[in-house]
Parts: structure tokens; C-alpha cells; sequence
């Protein structure tokens, strides 16, 4: 009993931290505020075969049609549009498109791909890690080849072809995953959030600190968010990964921001701080050509 009281204690101040981290008054509906629309939907991949995956597109109340929108894809999107989860994305993006804080901005929120089973009984089979944490372009091209021109045709929305108009956001391997499709194809997206991202040694992803420095710099803008209580296990150390991102893009001369709080491996912190990482990472939006 003695010895559940003192790890009771010693965990303590890790999850307290990891708390205290809420969603704030731009996570919240607020008066006079129109809401864009969220609608769900599901798609079956040839880029990453016999997959199946949910998906949901949010169109701001603000969008006409008379010109080309922004877009921002997140992966795992079904916890980024949860109304009581820690991002709230639709809300937030309401709030802040009103308010002229970030452009009018289509949002695609996809899960990763399932591949069913074959047999009755049998669970089916997770795609997340190969689709997140291999560095290819593969994930990129399934965005470019599949899920955008999808969005455009069944939505009669128009999306900008500007990469600057171009946003991409994930947490864990989400985050490494919204990376690589920046690193792979800075013609197609520029803008990159990373919540907690796993530059670990999953799938080699703890070789970019080392391809940063040595690689003639890219067009992108990278928003990176960790927490000092992040994960520590055989394929890496989260919180120093994450470091050595930074520096590396401080040396290379990135536009980048490094956040790091005492949170642990969760959307709490990166929930709390979305809205003001979305001022950051739109903060010239209104000098773009959409």
C-alpha cells in the first residue's frame, strides 16, 4: 500500500501537468458566430489498396465560390472534430474566420485507412503507421490524386493550387506524417503543424534532424508542439526528437515556432494553444493569391 501511495505521488505532478492543458474561449460556439458545415464520408484508396477510411469536410459559412479557398488537412481527423474533443477544429475554424484571423479554409479531416477482414470474425487491418510514418510521397499523392479532387467534385468547391494556401496537421505519427508531406512535396503543401510528432525511429523517421541540415532548404513554415513528459521508449525519445527538429530547422533557417510544454503524449496541449497556433501559421494569409 506504501509503495501504490508513492507512485501515486511520483506520477502525480506528470498527469496534473497533462491536465491542466484545456481548450479555451475560441474552442467554444460564441454568439453571432456562423458555423460552417461538417459532413462525413467514407472513401476506398487505389494509392494505398483495399483501404477504407472515414473522412469529414468542413466548408466555412464564408465560402461562395467566387474565388479558390484555403485548405488545411488533418490527419486522424475524426479526434480533430470531435465538438467536446481537444481541438475542435470546425469550431475553432469558425471563430477565427469570423473574426478575419485566418482565411476562408476548407477543412479535411481523414482517418487512416482499414483494410477489412477477409474473414468473418477476424479484425480488420490498421494502415496508420505505414500510411504516417513511412517517408515517401506516397501519402502526399493519395491527397493529391484522390482525396482533393474528391472534395472539389462532391463539394463543388473550388481549392487553391498556391502550396502557401495549403496547410497540413497531425498529432504522434500524424504529425511526422504532415512532415514528410511537406518535406516530399513543398509545390503541393508549405504549411505544417505537428502535435507531439513522432521523429522516432518507427519507420526511420529519426533520420530528418540529420536530411534538415544537409538539404538546401524548403518553402515551408512548420509549427512543431511537444511536452517534457512525452514518450521514452525503444524507438526513441519523444521530447529530444522533437528538439533536434528545432534545431536542425534553426540551423537551416526555417520559418518554424517550437512549443514546448509539460504535457504527455495527448492532444491536451496542442488543443489548448490550436487557435493561437493557427494566427501564427496564417498570420500573412491575407498578402496570398489563392
Amino acid at each position: 500500500m506504501k509503495l501504490l501511495r508513492f507512485l501515486a505521488l511520483i506520477c502525480l505532478p506528470v498527469f496534473a501537468a497533462d491536465e491542466d492543458y484545456k481548450p479555451g474561449p475560441d474552442a467554444e460556439p460564441k454568439e453571432g458566430v456562423p458555423k460552417g458545415k461538417l459532413t462525413q464520408h467514407t472513401w476506398t484508396s487505389t494509392i494505398f489498396p483495399g483501404t477504407e477510411r472515414d473522412f469529414w469536410v468542413y466548408v466555412p459559412s464564408k465560402y461562395d465560390g467566387s474565388k479558390p479557398a484555403c485548405v488545411m488537412v488533418f490527419q486522424d481527423g475524426g479526434g480533430f472534430v470531435r465538438e467536446k474533443g481537444a481541438f475542435r477544429a470546425p469550431i475553432v475554424f469558425d471563430n477565427l474566420i469570423h473574426a478575419g484571423e485566418m482565411p476562408v479554409t476548407i477543412g479535411v479531416f481523414l482517418n487512416p485507412g482499414v483494410v477489412p477482414p477477409v474473414k468473418e470474425g477476424s479484425q480488420p487491418r490498421k494502415n496508420r503507421s505505414f500510411e504516417y510514418d513511412t517517408l515517401s510521397d506516397q501519402y502526399a499523392r493519395f491527397l493529391t490524386e484522390e482525396i482533393l479532387p474528391k472534395v472539389e467534385k462532391t463539394h463543388k468547391v473550388t481549392l487553391s493550387k498556391n502550396p502557401d494556401c495549403r496547410a497540413i496537421c497531425g498529432n504522434s505519427s500524424g504529425g511526422i506524417c504532415a512532415f514528410t508531406v511537406g518535406w516530399e512535396r513543398p509545390d503541393a503543401f508549405r504549411k505544417i503543424v505537428s502535435h507531439i510528432g513522432s521523429f522516432t525511429n518507427i519507420r526511420g523517421g529519426h533520420v530528418y534532424p540529420a536530411l534538415v541540415r544537409k538539404t538546401e532548404p524548403k518553402p515551408l513554415r512548420v509549427f512543431l508542439q511537444e511536452g517534457e513528459n512525452d514518450l521514452d521508449n525503444l524507438h526513441g525519445n519523444w521530447p529530444l526528437a522533437n528538439k533536434q527538429m528545432a534545431a536542425a530547422l534553426e540551423f537551416a533557417g526555417y520559418d518554424y515556432k517550437f512549443v514546448m510544454g509539460t504535457g504527455r503524449h495527448s492532444g491536451r496541449h496542442g488543443g489548448a494553444i490550436f487557435p493561437d497556433t493557427l494566427r501564427w501559421l496564417w498570420r500573412d494569409w491575407k498578402e496570398l493569391k489563392p
